[in-house]
């Protein structure tokens, strides 16, 4: 399993890019003013952030108990993705229209957008996380298959 050192690069690296990414696309896709988006996405992060700690490590403890590892498959990275982002989805609806001052309905709209990057976003970057910092016993696993 990943150190708590090595989880805090992971939820930091994956915050700060995200951002570096969202917020002027989310700033062109809405129409709204980069600094919005940028709050709603510091924001966001700072949420996501310790969910994506939480979630990871609840994450790996539940693959540990029912797979005796954690290394994932395809469709186990895809429901990993998927379940991360409905969890935050629920969290952050009420505080986009809150301080975007706009409709739950639009501001559903523009979670689910940014859930839905969020979500291939997410799916990449574990994948290449998980490349460029590879956890021993996996290579321990590979070479025994």
């Amino acid at each position: 399993m990943r150190t708590t050192r090595d989880r805090i690069r992971h939820a930091i690296s994956f915050e700060l890019i995200g951002l570096a990414l969202i917020t002027p696309l989310g700033s062109f896709a809405f129409g709204m003013p980069a600094a919005d988006i940028g709050v709603v996405g510091i924001g966001s992060a700072t949420i996501a952030t310790g969910w994506n700690y939480l979630y990871n490590l609840g994450f790996d403890h539940l693959m540990q108990r029912f797979t005796g590892g954690t290394q994932k498959n395809t469709a186990i990275r895809v429901a990993h993705a998927v379940l991360f982002e409905l969890g935050l989805l629920i969290a952050l609806l009420p505080l986009i229209a809150w301080y975007l001052g706009i409709s739950l309905v639009h501001a559903l709209t523009m979670d689910v957008s940014f859930a839905v990057f969020y979500v291939v976003y997410a799916f990449v970057f574990n994948w290449a996380y998980d490349r460029i910092f590879p956890l021993p016993e996996w290579q321990r696993q590979t070479e025994a298959a």
